[in-house]
């Protein structure tokens, strides 16, 4: 299932609005262009930032999400003409060869079961040409980020056009092992309506991850600290071994 947070036309047309600072992405931009990637696989796209950022770059890039919502918004953004969005899961992707794989967010998180993630992973390593990289982030679990999720800290209203004002925050309603659950509700000042979108993450250890990915094919290069959350959050840089 995936959140109404971006399956829900009322609720993804504020993810933009209320995240404004994309300042994250910047790093894969300069990612893709380090590693000389002109294709690039976007995989839970959402509603298109990335993809429409590195398409205003030149590269042909193709962007994947469960959530139709979210891709017409995305279609609809500037550059969004020049990306390939695919709507489904990840076996939905057609036959490529892309230079670069690409999951940032909190989308490498929302694959809770083992099979999941084993899943996606194929998808991805199907997806690359050999030799070609994938790279996401994921927090550390070390670092409990669950618990500034309450309502002190994520509280927030704005005034968004076209809508009106808006007050959303968040409060986490579970922690069991690795999943940590939470649900974000928001209230609309034009007709006072009250939705909420409920959001399950798997936290894995960095050992785990590792594994993950070799049974998947990758070798991990690297893992970098993430720029906008230091010391919180790994970014990891795989490969797909050439003849895996």
């Amino acid at each position: 299932m995936v959140d109404a947070h971006y399956t829900e036309p009322r609720l993804a047309a504020l993810y933009d609005p209320l995240d404004q600072d994309r300042s994250d992405l910047e790093v894969y931009a300069a990612m893709a262009a380090e590693f000389g990637a002109r294709s690039v696989l976007d995989i839970g796209c959402g509603t298109g930032t990335l993809a429409c950022l590195l398409a205003s770059r030149g590269l042909s890039v193709t962007g994947l999400d469960p959530a139709l919502a979210s891709l017409d918004i995305a279609r609809a953004k500037p550059f969004g003409d020049r990306v390939r969005w695919v709507h489904g899961p990840a076996d939905a992707l057609p036959p490529m060869q892309a230079d670069l794989a690409t999951m940032t967010g909190n989308v490498a998180q929302v694959f809770i079961t083992d099979e999941e993630w084993g899943a996606v992973l194929a998808a991805a390593h199907a997806a690359l040409r050999p030799g070609g990289r994938l790279v996401f982030e994921t927090r550390d679990p070390a670092r409990q980020a669950w618990l500034e999720w309450g309502r002190p800290h994520s509280y927030i209203r704005a005034v968004v056009p076209g809508i009106g004002g808006v007050e959303a925050w968040g409060n986490v309603t579970e922690v069991s092992g690795e999943l940590v659950t939470f649900r974000t509700t928001y209230v609309f000042d034009a007709d006072g309506a009250v939705l909420t979108s409920d959001s399950t993450l798997r936290f894995r250890g960095r050992d785990a991850v590792l594994d993950s990915l070799a049974a998947a094919g990758f070798t991990a290069d690297e893992i970098r600290d993430a720029p906008d959350r230091p010391g919180r959050e790994f970014v990891f840089v795989a490969r797909r071994v050439p003849g895996a």
